[in-house]
């Protein structure tokens, strides 16, 4: 029997499926729930992403693209979806705050249309504050400044080198949303179909970023187990409030399933990788042809 897998409810590689998802769980709690200001932001960074929007080249890293951003979106909706049905009370200006950020989140990895030197990896150290400033400009006269602060506070939580409990979000909702979008990022980049196909690309952004630890794109893959056990794990864990919980009560009440589809898939991924490495003993050539998934290129490895 072929059981379920994550990306068989919805595809983040499909845009649209991903906004109507997001606007479908918040109609549930919220039944007069205008998404104007949402899907306007949402076509706005699409067009970002794909350099139709005023001002900017188009994102040119490809494993920080409009998908990937897509796929925080979609996990963001389903953990605030989650927390409120475990009990949490998010006013509907505040969820929209949320996932607000998770919008904009990334958009800072873009350059302008005069930074025409390399690729937007290389301003992957600091892009959060980049991000916040482009949303400040975008929401500006549409939300109020307090709002706009909230969602610069949550969307820090991306930042893996800052601790959550050092930002001074106003109210402890907003302080929730921080942590659900700090771990929506790492779930659903670890829980991606192609995702150790996927960090190839992301070693090739480290290395325009000159980001230390990680020599080789070899290296980067059998750390990667570490990094989830270690970092993003204990992050969520300790960190984040450990509102990853909140996904099981999304999916059982979504979907009538009593599963959490992130952790099986992030599960998957890792059993595959220690598959990949014991099996082959350091022959690369055997560990290529092990990451041959998705039409992703893996040849910056050799």
């Amino acid at each position: 029997m072929n059981e379920k897998k994550l990306y068989d409810y919805v595809d983040p590689a499909d845009a649209e499926c991903v906004r109507r998802e997001t606007e479908d769980t918040l109609h549930e709690f919220f039944p007069g729930y205008d998404g104007t200001l949402f899907r306007e932001a949402f076509e706005a960074v699409e067009k970002l992403f794909f350099g139709l929007y005023p001002g900017y080249r188009a994102s040119n890293t490809k494993y920080h693209d409009f998908e990937h951003t897509c796929s925080v979106v979609l996990a963001d909706a389903r953990l605030i979806y989650g927390a409120m049905l475990e009990g949490h009370t998010f006013s509907q200006k505040e969820a929209t705050r949320g996932l607000l950020a998770a919008l904009f989140h990334d958009v800072g990895l873009i350059q302008t249309e005069d930074d025409t030197q390399g690729t937007g990896a290389k301003h992957t150290v600091g892009h959060e504050e980049r991000s916040i400033q482009f949303m400040r400009e975008f929401l500006e006269g549409r939300i109020s400044e307090e709002s706009i602060e909230d969602i610069a506070d949550c969307i820090r939580c991306t930042i893996l080198a800052m601790a959550p409990a050092k930002i001074a979000f106003r109210t402890e909702n907003m302080r929730t949303l921080g942590h659900i979008l700090g771990t929506a990022d790492l779930l659903a980049q670890i829980a991606d179909r192609y995702y150790l196909e996927k960090l190839l690309l992301l070693f090739q952004e480290f290395q325009e970023a000159k980001l230390p630890g990680y020599d080789t794109a070899f290296d980067l893959l059998s750390k990667t187990r570490d990094f989830y056990q270690h970092v993003a794990r204990k992050r969520m864990n300790n960190d984040l409030g450990q509102v990853d919980r909140f996904m099981k009560p999304y999916f059982k009440k979504r979907w009538g399933l009593d599963a959490d589809l992130y952790e099986t898939a992030i599960t998957a991924n890792l059993d595959y990788l220690d598959g990949i490495l014991s099996g082959c003993e350091g022959d690369l050539d055997c560990f290529l042809k092990g990451l041959r998934r998705g039409g992703i290129s893996v040849d910056i490895l050799s």
